[in-house]
């Protein structure tokens, strides 16, 4: 069984797919270094939302400021300890409440690590008017790139807010939720491209969002989203997605964009490979292994390399649980925010009620 553990993060010890249910709700605390299978953890307790969480294999910790939580002054921000935070890499590119331009993150959600000590985030810039992706090193903070997405491939209405990097063969892969579609960016070229139009990342009609019995609105209609998660395989030549309502798990072959193939051969490309619950985020790890949210049952689920889905855990804790983020030590990091609390969800007053969990190990 993988470990959980949670902080406005979460993060879990995996080692096996038992169900783990619990409803008690221990005090934020660190990480213990050795983790125990079966076991779940509050890290760190926040005053404001995490987007989505990072952990490294040396165990830091990163996640992006959810976009719905207003202006908080910090965009990305490391994890320091059980209640406490520091903008990174620093507050040079953070931006202060009110002010936001070139050089500085906007509205970052998704977040994601490459296999060269790379951090990166896709800035959805809802208030400068366009989507970016910006890349870090993470040893110094270095900004290793900032890409411009331009509006005829992210258009204003986009909401692309998942993202993952393959920068050995240099290429990144995005998410457009409302405009369901893949963004393929050749970081070598600087072409970018977007895949669309496949009954594979629009919404299944029966996949509602309905959380402790309730119909989840946004806009006062029912939550109906496409395209959302989407990993990649360890050797980077496969990339699985699904839509957020949608209870089916893909694959396409990801070759088929670095040799600039057709649409319609991308296509055929997609495989049906699994069933997966209605979701928010998901992690694929180096045995071909998906954990995915799910949102309606307040857990995690994982469908492994033979397509059998089981849940992973089960707590009253995983209010939302937005993400999920793998270390290479065996813990399960799960971004858990009360997203369906924002006002944008609610239609009134935010009801949220912090600490926003970050961290649980199972």
């Amino acid at each position: 069984m993988k470990n959980i553990f949670i902080i406005g993060l979460v993060t879990m010890a995996l080692a096996g797919c038992s169900l783990i249910k619990s409803e008690a709700i221990s005090a934020p605390q660190v990480k213990s270094e050795v983790a125990t299978l079966g076991q779940i953890e509050t890290v760190i307790g926040l005053p404001i939302r995490p987007g989505n969480v990072m952990a490294t294999s040396d165990g830091r910790v990163f996640s992006t400021v959810h976009p719905n939580d207003g202006e908080q002054g910090v965009q990305l921000f490391e994890v320091t300890g059980p209640n406490s935070y520091q903008p990174w890499p620093s507050n040079k590119f953070q931006s202060p409440k009110g002010q936001y331009g070139e050089a500085t993150i906007d509205t970052p959600l998704g977040i994601t690590k490459d296999n060269q000590g790379g951090l990166w985030i896709v800035d959805m810039g809802q208030h400068i008017g366009k989507t970016r992706v910006w890349g870090f090193d993470i040893a110094t903070g270095t900004l290793i790139s900032k890409i411009d997405i331009p509006t005829d491939i992210a258009p204003k209405n986009s909401f692309v807010q998942d993202l993952v990097v393959d920068r050995k063969n240099g290429w990144i892969y995005l998410a457009d939720i409302p405009n369901p579609a893949i963004i393929a960016i050749n970081m070598n070229t600087n072409e970018i491209r977007r895949f669309g139009n496949h009954v594979a990342l629009q919404p299944e009609a029966d996949a509602k969002i309905v959380i402790n019995g309730v119909d989840i609105m946004l806009g006062g209609q029912p939550v109906n989203n496409g395209i959302n998660p989407i990993t990649m395989s360890a050797d980077n030549n496969t990339i699985y997605f699904g839509a957020m309502n949608g209870r089916s798990w893909y694959s396409l072959d990801a070759t088929l964009f670095r040799a600039n193939a057709s649409d319609e051969k991308i296509g055929k490309s997609i495989i049906r490979v699994g069933d997966k619950p209605v979701s928010d985020g998901a992690t694929t790890d180096s045995h071909g292994n998906h954990y995915i949210t799910n949102l309606n049952d307040n857990g995690v689920d994982v469908l492994d390399n033979k397509g059998q889905m089981t849940p992973l855990v089960r707590d009253s804790r995983f209010d939302w649980p937005d993400n999920v983020s793998l270390d290479t030590n065996g813990w399960l990091y799960v971004a858990v925010n009360q997203l369906h609390k924002t006002s944008q969800f609610t239609g009134t007053v935010d009801q949220g009620q912090p600490p926003y969990l970050s961290l649980i190990h199972i």
